[in-house]
């Protein structure tokens, strides 16, 4: 019966690494399981929509595992908060590699899923909120379109996870097109031999690169490419207000997927040195700082590459900080860019920049509502906050629409600012009270904000714009779940 059901695909490429990279690791069992979500459109992209409700309990609760597969814990480095740590997957399992009816390799570990060699004295167990965080976090950016791992499940385990106080575990089912991060290369470069990064490189570069195998120096190409995926994830972040909170090497995966939703939250007041993580008590992981920490981070991954750029290892240095050097220009290429679709600027000048600029001044000094702003220019009204008030503002605005007007067909540059500017966001407000419900057994306001962030660029109905408590950001606080 098992079999027939079964629509597995499995592979188990990354066991096929050296085994420093890894250990098998059995995910431990779950008395009493309790399905809370199963996500049914990823399940079908997946190929995994044919379960039983019991089957989807015993799989995504670890107490069953798939036919063939390997589970394992990978190991990984990283350098968090800027010092350097060994690491690996301390509370996560990697249960499959399953391959889609498309042909895509696909990453289904589950997080909370107890002890591993990697967890440090730690339970390695999630608690149901914070794996209710993330799934929210990671649909609300999948229907954004920025790349992200994904949610399959959430298991409510029937266990009790001791934190500050008491709190009901989870399992998290996380997909992703892998878990390879910048930490895993910093866990190579460290810890195995040239041979061994020389077998992994490969093995990265396959999976996920792999046009670049016929390119003249792999390594190097690999880095632009990963440096440019990277750019544009960052970009994309910056786009909606998004704070990933906690940027270490370990949470930054090669794929250029937003991965690891621990303290992350949306800024609402436009402000570059918002922080809402607890634990980033001074700023490091601002709104702001989020594209120099990538670069930070985009200097470590170079450090890992340098035995395979060239066998001497001063040119292999010129090269990367070659690359390096160039990531300023083109990072503020790209974010201009993506500022000029915001505004609806359809073939920018250089000189557009100015416009751009003048309004991140007034948003900051204005303290305006960074998506509320730009939903109200996107539907050219008025929105009801100080900003809108202001001489000032209102003489950038006349500047801004005379702008626009050159292309003379304003319908194309607000149709290009609608593909752009959510109107709807997973407010924090709106996700504490939904997590609040949740964990006392309540999932409707959960469900009602899924609904809404199912489609963040919808403007065709009259949507009402959220608007934030007065002085709810203030003191709000996020919390890694660990």
């Amino acid at each position: 019966m098992d079999k027939k059901r079964n629509r597995w695909n499995i592979s188990n490429s990354y066991s096929k690494l050296p085994k420093k990279l890894y250990s098998k690791q059995q995910p431990e069992k779950s008395l009493n399981p309790e399905k809370i979500y199963f996500n049914s459109n990823l399940a079908s992209e997946l190929g995994l929509n044919k379960f039983s409700e019991n089957e989807i309990l015993d799989y995504f609760s670890g107490n069953k595992i798939p036919n063939g597969s390997i589970p394992i814990s990978q190991a990984y480095a990283g350098h968090q908060f800027g010092r350097f740590t060994m690491l690996g997957d301390g509370r996560a399992v990697l249960i499959a590699e399953h391959i889609s009816p498309h042909n895509k390799r696909n990453d289904i570990q589950l997080k909370g899923s107890g002890k591993t060699p990697f967890s440090r004295g730690g339970d390695g167990k999630a608690t149901l909120s914070s794996v209710l965080r993330e799934y929210l976090m990671s649909e609300a950016m999948y229907n954004l379109g920025i790349p992200t791992s994904r949610s399959l499940a959430i298991i409510k385990t029937g266990e009790k996870i001791f934190r500050e106080r008491e709190y009901d575990g989870g399992i998290l089912t996380r997909v992703s097109s892998s878990h390879i991060r910048f930490g895993t290369f910093e866990f190579v470069r460290n810890y195995c031999s040239k041979k061994e990064l020389e077998i992994f490189f490969n093995y990265v570069l396959e999976r996920h690169y792999p046009d670049l195998k016929s390119t003249k120096n792999q390594a190097l190409n690999f880095f632009d490419a990963v440096m440019e995926n990277h750019v544009k994830l960052v970009v994309d972040w910056m786009r909606v207000g998004f704070i990933h909170g906690v940027m270490n090497t370990d949470n930054m995966g090669i794929a250029a997927e937003t991965i690891d939703y621990g303290p992350c939250a949306f800024m609402n007041i436009f402000n570059n040195e918002t922080v809402f993580s607890s634990i980033d008590r001074f700023g490091r992981y601002s709104f702001g700082n989020q594209p120099k920490i990538l670069h930070s981070n985009l200097v470590i991954l170079a450090n890992t590459l340098i035995p395979l750029v060239s066998n001497s290892e001063d040119e292999s240095i010129e090269l990367l900080k070659d690359r390096i050097d160039k990531f300023s220009n083109y990072y503020n290429e790209k974010w201009y860019n993506m500022m000029f679709n915001k505004i609806g600027i359809i073939n920018p000048k250089y000189e557009d920049r100015i416009l751009v600029d003048s309004l991140i001044e007034l948003l900051s000094f204005y303290k305006a509502d960074y998506t509320n702003t730009f939903a109200s220019l996107t539907m050219d009204s008025e929105y009801d906050d100080d900003l809108f008030k202001q001489n000032d503002f209102k003489k950038w605005r006349l500047d801004w629409k005379q702008r626009i007007k050159i292309s003379n067909n304003c319908e194309e540059n607000f149709n290009l600012m609608k593909l752009h500017n959510p109107i709807q966001i997973p407010r924090n407000y709106l996700v504490e009270i939904a997590l609040q419900n949740s964990i006392n057994g309540d999932y409707q306001k959960l469900n009602e904000l899924l609904k809404i962030i199912s489609k963040p660029y919808d403007y065709n109905k009259q949507t009402k714009l959220q608007k934030t408590p007065l002085g709810f950001d203030d003191s709000y606080k996020t919390f890694c779940g660990t």
